[in-house]
């Protein structure tokens, strides 16, 4: 039986946040350079969405480059780039077909300008789409992201247009990247690895977390069907205790 199969549809995720980890690993172990992982796994991305999709899942959020990936061989970095608008030349009629509305988030200025337009050419296309938000984590970080927010509310205290004291939680949450978006609820990761790297940390505060041993070229919907199945067994407390959700 599929795990699809054994999902509660009322219970589904709102938003799903990956870490899609194990590109170099995977192109290693087929005797190939790393860039060569980093093609395969825009297919697994291609499955994954569609999976979302048919499920009716909200946001997807793929961590796909970091500022700190900015420090890779430059080779490694051109060839990210360029795999990043020829993914964005061939799937756009996908998503349009699927009604796919993309999404970016991060210091989108620092990418190269043929990146940079085709990003911003897709997210106009797709704008009035509705079936998922498809959100892209591009030279992002999440301390780089705070440290953002500070600074810009630093300079509206700064200008008299808000005080200290009225910063609250929903204050900041508006100055993120992410405003507008629900918080993630299940954080996967690929390849084995455990660790948050300097993801979403902020949204992820009340996130379930999964991580599996599955390198991404070959993680699956239906492995994401199974993330999901397991979110689904937790029991989600949020700082109370069991009896005071029943």
């Amino acid at each position: 039986m599929s795990f699809r199969e054994k999902l509660n549809p009322d219970k589904l995720p709102r938003h799903i946040a990956i870490i899609m980890d194990g590109n170099g690993r995977w192109a290693k172990k087929q005797g190939q350079v790393r860039t060569f992982g980093h093609q395969i796994g825009v297919k697994a991305v291609k499955d994954v969405v569609e999976g979302a999709t048919e499920l009716g899942i909200e946001y997807l959020t793929l961590y796909t480059f970091s500022t700190e990936n900015w420090n890779r061989p430059k080779s490694e970095v051109d060839a990210l780039m360029e795999l990043l608008v020829d993914t964005m030349h061939e799937e756009t009629p996908t998503l349009i077909k699927n009604n796919v509305r993309l999404l970016t988030i991060g210091d989108i200025e620092s990418l190269p300008t043929n990146c940079r337009e085709k990003l911003k050419e897709t997210i106009k296309i797709t704008a009035s789409h509705t079936q998922l938000n498809l959100v892209l984590a591009l030279s992002y970080s999440s301390r780089w992201e705070i440290i953002r927010a500070v600074n810009k509310l630093a300079e509206k205290v700064k200008k008299g247009e808000i005080n200290p004291g009225e910063i609250t939680e929903a204050v900041f949450n508006n100055e993120l990247c992410t405003a507008g978006m629900p918080d993630p609820e299940l954080l996967i990761r690929t390849s084995g690895e455990k660790r948050i790297s300097n993801y979403l940390l902020w949204q992820i505060a009340y996130a379930e977390l999964y991580f599996t041993d599955i390198l991404w070229p070959d993680f699956t919907r239906e492995n994401l069907y199974e993330a999901i199945y397991d979110y689904q067994q937790r029991e989600r407390r949020f700082g109370v205790i069991s009896e005071q959700l029943v």
